[in-house]
């Protein structure tokens, strides 16, 4: 191995990333990737149960854990950082990947509801990247948030949806102009329809799922739906030394759907 390959290999072997929503689907491919680049990894969730299934799922030992929290939460955010620096010792990336999925007509929106979108889509992004700063600016260290195409353009019958995650990007991108001076690159990704567990179980809910796969699908100049592993190949990339020079960036994992 190259001088320069080896100093690459030891620095991402030295990462640590807590990764919300890490317990299934994107969250949970990309802690995968990470852990196989030599990555340590903390998993935040909202069930316990669901955390330890994860867990065994990655199979990583101590080179893996979980903690229980809510990004709602500002106090439960900040002691999901407070445990991965007591249980790795530092903190070098964070993936934002909490987040929920609501469709339905404006007229039909619920006080409730949106504000369950927002504080878990808006402000749980928010306030998870406010607790990590202080520990990713001695790191010099990496955010990826998780948007959606759905921030890109309008859906129909999607309002709350499409307003929160084009608020991400927006956030993404201020919050990497006011960090960078300090080391910290910021960026987003933005996946078109991914075969996740609630993707899977929007299907199931079809009379005929493979119809209903085949017509999501068909929107897309790729022809197909996008992977967890797809998604989570460009997450390890826009955490990685490799780029150092990536910020303020929305990269959009969709299959051409807004080229």
């Amino acid at each position: 191995m190259a001088r320069g390959d080896a100093q690459m290999a030891e620095k991402e072997a030295s990462e640590v990333v807590l990764l919300s929503g890490g317990t299934s689907g994107i969250g949970l491919a990309a802690a995968q990737l990470l852990l196989a680049r030599g990555a340590q990894v903390m998993l935040m969730g909202r069930s316990e149960e669901r955390g330890r299934k994860a867990l065994a799922e990655l199979d990583a030992g101590e080179r893996a854990a979980f903690v229980a929290g809510d990004v709602r939460h500002p106090a439960d955010c900040r002691r999901a950082v407070r445990e991965t620096l007591a249980h790795f010792g530092r903190l070098t990336g964070l993936v934002c990947s909490a987040g929920i999925y609501v469709e339905g007509a404006l007229e039909d929106l619920r006080p409730e509801v949106l504000d369950t979108v927002l504080d878990i889509n808006v402000k749980g992004t928010m306030y998870l990247c406010q607790a990590a700063l202080p520990a990713l600016r001695q790191a010099k260290g990496s955010i990826v948030n998780v948007a959606s195409d759905a921030g890109v353009h309008g859906n129909y019958f999607c309002t709350a949806y499409c307003a929160s995650k084009g608020a991400v990007m927006l956030f993404t991108r201020a919050l990497a102009l006011e960090v960078a001076h300090e080391g910290v690159r910021v960026n987003a990704i933005a996946p078109g329809d991914i075969m996740t567990p609630l993707t899977r179980g929007q299907l199931q809910a079809s009379p005929d799922p493979e119809a209903a796969l085949q017509e999501m699908a068909s929107v897309y100049p790729l022809g197909r739906i996008g992977t967890p592993e797809e998604a989570a190949a460009v997450i390890a990339f826009l955490l990685s030394a490799q780029a150092g020079f990536v910020t303020g960036a929305v990269w959009r994992i969709d299959g051409g759907l807004t080229a």
